[in-house]
């Protein structure tokens, strides 16, 4: 076996980088990471991903009604946030 140069060995690694995205929008979302990878690829670069990420759901729920007074009755909103994770 040949001894190996630390010197080398770290020249030969490369920093790891975690990149992670997320949005409201899938479609674009998606098109930005596939921009990215295949960026990466055309530098010969090592490219994992994109892992899908759980979404996160924000949800709101409001009384329709300004007062207290009349039925119960609610607005509910949410938002969906759409995660993607390259390394």
């Amino acid at each position: 076996t040949k001894p190996i140069n630390p010197l080398e060995a770290e020249e030969r690694r490369l920093p790891r980088i975690r990149i992670p995205w997320g949005s409201r929008n899938v479609k674009s979302l998606e098109k930005v990471c596939a921009d990215l990878i295949a960026g990466a690829r055309e530098k010969e670069l090592q490219v994992a991903g994109p892992v899908r990420l759980p979404t996160r759901i924000l949800r709101l729920v409001v009384r329709k009604s300004p007062n207290g007074e009349g039925t119960n009755t609610y607005d509910r909103w949410e938002m969906r946030i759409h995660k993607r994770l390259i390394d």
